[in-house]
């Protein structure tokens, strides 16, 4: 089996991985023999497959939602592209998936943010969903989040999920603006997420070590570059953070540390709807779409005092 065919098969468990999987242990056993005898051939295999995102199909209703706008390919200053789609008309909100997402993940806000006004901007990060194949770091993402922004014009708003979010605040702290943010299910760094990728797939501890330090030499950046914790002291822009209790992917203390270290951010907690669903909860959708607007609608930023945190009354859900 080529390392190709290898990642693929470790990808398509990943993306499966919401629930169990019987190639798991499997993939896991090999990778701790790996480990414990070769373990800087193993820190390279774990970082091709840390840096190759997770690939889905699209549901329906994201395929239809996709055609309803307008496609453009957009590049993003090393000789790749990005595609992207636009709803709307009017101030621009740039909805930013998390890794192994795709844009109209984000969807539901679509017709909320257009029935107010604004022009929504989606786009598929490289190496994910439509945009090229292939190996993609972070910085790659920061950079097509700004190029698409540069291209498609100012930021009135900006919504992300994830690992979007530490994508968001870093284009931010380079100079991207926006008039508002909102960070869904928002990962608070990148160590925490590596750290369960490598735990997941069974890499010794020392291999993670490694695939770390291989990833900082690829990058020529630390990986506190991306603790949004370190960022949001020089970030302005209203905040708001909502972040699910039951969120089995990225712990809801992940938002909570961003609120207090962002100036005047403010969290929303929901109960029930874990890391995904959350995505698509009305009520969770209306809370976002009125932060962004207040912006344009009132010209103050809304709602509670400086990093007061609310709770939302949601039911309960399976993630």
């Amino acid at each position: 089996m080529t390392d190709c065919e290898y990642i693929s098969m470790v990808k398509s468990t990943i993306v499966r991985s919401q629930r169990p999987s019987w190639l798991l242990p499997i993939i896991r056993a090999g990778n701790r023999a790996l480990s414990a005898l070769a373990p800087r051939l193993a820190a390279l295999r774990a970082e091709r497959m840390f840096l190759t995102p997770p690939r889905a199909r699209r549901p329906a209703g994201e395929r239809a939602l996709i055609a309803s706008a307008q496609a453009r390919t957009v590049p993003i200053g090393d000789g790749s592209h990005v595609e992207t789609w636009t709803w709307g008309s009017g101030p621009r909100v740039l909805l930013v998936h998390g890794w192994g997402g795709h844009g109209a993940q984000l969807g539901a806000f679509v017709e909320p943010l257009v029935a107010r006004g604004f022009s929504v901007v989606a786009f598929d990060a490289p190496g994910h969903g439509a945009s090229e194949v292939g190996l993609v770091t972070i910085p790659q993402m920061v950079a097509a989040v700004g190029a698409v922004a540069a291209h498609h014009g100012p930021l009135g708003g900006l919504i992300a999920h994830s690992v979007g979010s530490v994508v968001a605040a870093r284009a931010m702290f380079e100079g991207l603006e926006t008039r508002r943010a909102v960070f869904i299910g928002p990962a608070a760094d990148l160590v925490n997420p590596a750290v369960r990728f490598t735990d997941m797939l069974g890499f010794s501890r020392r291999v993670g070590q490694l695939m770390h330090e291989r990833i900082a030499r690829r990058i020529a950046m630390p990986w506190s570059a991306f603790s949004v914790p370190e960022l949001a002291p020089a970030l302005k822009a209203p905040l708001l953070v909502i972040h699910d209790r039951d969120d089995g992917e990225v712990p809801w203390q992940h938002g909570r540390v961003i609120t207090h270290d962002w100036p005047g951010a403010q969290l929303l907690t929901t109960d029930g709807l874990g890391h995904r669903r959350i995505l698509r909860d009305a009520n969770v959708v209306s809370a976002a779409a009125a932060f962004i607007s207040a912006a344009v609608e009132e010209g103050r930023a809304p709602g509670l005092p400086a990093s007061r945190e609310r709770r939302a009354p949601l039911p309960a859900a399976a993630v």
